[in-house]
């Protein structure tokens, strides 16, 4: 039997992302030659330096933070996309492109290859549509449209016989010693960690106390204790809490043999003239390199062992408490709420008539395709025979006002009865909007008011604070799963703008986006994966107050300008202001 290897590892919002071909391939080697050893990602990609992964753990790990993520070995068949070397990617934000999960990569190209006009990715869990002719990707909730592109690269590595099942700390042994590259003698150094992990728990079977002391570099593969040599092997022990893990010595890195770890009791001694370290301590001010701590972490990790690999910062998501006093009206607006009811939710209107306001027929179809059906407008539409209406036969054919696009009238007609119904059209090609566009954002409230204090990067201005609340409750016919319940996570949500001219510009923006129901939807959550949720939509919000560790805070000079691009995109614009 022979499969395609694909390494993973697992992101912050719960899905596997592919490492490429060519880091694959360097895992595999690794691999073969030692099944419990360290793959030093940096080795084969610049951009991945500060990466390694232990096969032991099946752990990732990044040495100048100390965070770790599993990572997984999974197998695809040879004539799928991995082992053709095709990578399918899509356009985000930055103009950079991002590869699919591997998942959905094999299923695209599955399709592509069966020249699918399109395929819709929501049996994958993913809202979108693939559309193969335009090559783009279309969010079904908000119509947002993405490029996207097909592309060679490196076919991912091949295994013959049968697919090896996953490995559990400790595997095998090591095949031989690292090179004297300092990111080897870090992993070399953690080996003899691990040594001193195992050789304690030995000696707690014995009922011995004493400190354990081992060699970094040179001790060839036994810790010594009392006269009494024990081999490196496995031995797996829960280690009481009472028992921390020090490393010893100072600028010793690039030298073998030097480093020293002792492990004592927390309440103990340490040997006169020997200063101690906690491994914890990750901040790069103390006298042991981040990496060798960590790596020591991931080996304890694997063993079950109590560790705190890293104090990494928290968001501050809140500002210093505020008495109701101190909340003032955003100058320039006058109310500080917005409530949105169920009474508030607008009925649907006659697709006839909404397609006639926005359209004028064309007596001669031009020779192009018609981009929703993708039959040429000179033939009849590709609905014919699927819907029906009176006043329109299938071969006819109509031009949007303002943007020119044609398209046939009863494909209009269909892509309006598979929207929001709200009386607005959408160009599917170009994005312009006709008529107001409005959402299917559950009932719920806004607040806004002005705080007193300033955003990170905006210490000249007070902030604007802007509170969503949506309650849980019954999706309607507008909703996906009509009659079945939807949940609200993280409500209240609290955002910030600063409180200057463009902040209070796009606090008006927002206020009309939230009357038209464009904020929030119901759908499937990017972070969780939870189905039947409320979700953000396609408008971006800073919900940290003091940090941006998570890229949703300040100082973001473009963050102003980027929203009201977003707004733009859902029909709320500047000129919207003026009206």
């Amino acid at each position: 039997l022979i499969m395609v290897v694909v390494w993973e590892w697992l992101n912050e919002h719960g899905r596997w992302r592919p490492y490429s071909a060519a880091v694959c391939h360097h895992i595999e080697n690794v691999l073969k030659g030692d099944a419990r050893g360290t793959v030093i990602l940096g080795q084969v990609d610049p951009q991945l330096a500060p990466y390694v992964i232990d096969l032991q753990s099946m752990h990732q790990f990044r040495q100048d933070t100390g965070t770790m993520r599993p990572v997984q070995r999974n197998f695809y068949d040879p004539s799928s996309a991995p082992g053709k070397g095709i990578v399918w990617e899509w356009e985000n934000d930055c103009g950079s492109w991002t590869p699919y999960d591997m998942e959905l990569c094999v299923s695209i190209q599955n399709a592509y290859e069966k020249q699918h006009p399109w395929l819709d990715l929501s049996s994958l869990g993913f809202s979108y549509v693939v559309d193969f002719d335009g090559m783009s990707q279309t969010n079904r909730q908000s119509q947002r449209k993405r490029r996207i592109r097909r592309r060679m690269d490196l076919a991912y590595p091949l295994i013959a016989g049968s697919i090896p099942k996953s490995q559990s700390w400790p595997v095998g042994t090591s095949s031989g010693l690292p090179c004297t590259c300092q990111q080897c003698m870090l992993v070399h150094s953690t080996r003899a960690a691990s040594n001193a992990i195992l050789a304690l728990q030995q000696r707690r079977k014995l009922g011995h106390h004493n400190n354990i002391s081992v060699g970094g570099g040179g001790g060839g593969g036994k810790v010594e204790m009392n006269g009494v040599n024990f081999p490196c092997g496995p031995a797996i022990v829960t280690l009481p809490s009472k028992y921390s893990l020090t490393i010893n010595g100072q600028n010793n890195l690039n030298r073998p043999g030097t480093q020293r770890i002792t492990v004592t009791a927390s309440r103990g001694t340490v040997p006169p003239g020997v200063p101690a370290l906690p491994v914890k301590n990750l901040t790069g001010s103390g006298q042991v390199h981040p990496a060798l701590a960590g790596m020591t972490g991931i080996l304890m990790c694997a063993a079950g062992l109590p560790v705190c690999l890293t104090r990494a910062p928290k968001p501050i998501l809140h500002p210093p408490p505020i008495s109701k006093t101190d909340l003032k009206p955003v100058p320039g607006i006058n109310s500080i709420r917005r409530k949105t009811k169920k009474k508030h939710l607008r009925k649907g209107k006659n697709p006839e008539d909404v397609v006639r306001r926005y359209t004028e027929k064309i007596k001669t179809a031009p020779d192009e395709d018609c981009t929703i059906c993708m039959e040429r407008l000179a033939t009849a539409s590709g609905y014919d025979g699927v819907l029906s209406y009176k006043g329109f036969k299938p071969e006819l054919v109509g031009k949007l006002g303002k943007c020119g696009h044609m398209y046939h009238l009863l494909c209009l007609v269909a892509m309006y009865n598979n929207g929001n119904k709200d009386g607005s059209l959408q160009c599917p090609t170009c994005k312009a909007i006709y008529g107001e566009k409005t959402g299917t954002q559950p009932p719920g409230k806004m607040e806004y008011h002005v705080i007193p204090h300033s955003l990170p990067g905006c210490s000249d201005t007070k902030t604007i604070r802007i509170i969503y609340d949506i309650p849980a409750g019954i999706q309607t016919t507008e909703h996906p799963n009509p009659g079945k319940k939807y949940s609200a996570r993280g409500f209240p949500r609290h955002c910030y703008l600063p409180d200057n001219e463009k902040g209070r510009k796009v606090l008006k923006l927002l206020i009309m986006a939230w009357d038209r129901r464009l904020i929030f939807t119901i759908g499937t959550s990017s972070t969780t994966g939870e189905t039947d949720t409320v979700v953000w939509n396609e408008i971006h919000h800073k919900t940290e107050f003091g940090s941006n560790l998570t890229g949703h805070g300040f100082p973001d000079p473009n963050y102003l300008d980027n929203v009201m691009r977003e707004l733009a995109a859902q029909g709320v614009g500047e000129d919207n202001l003026k009206d």
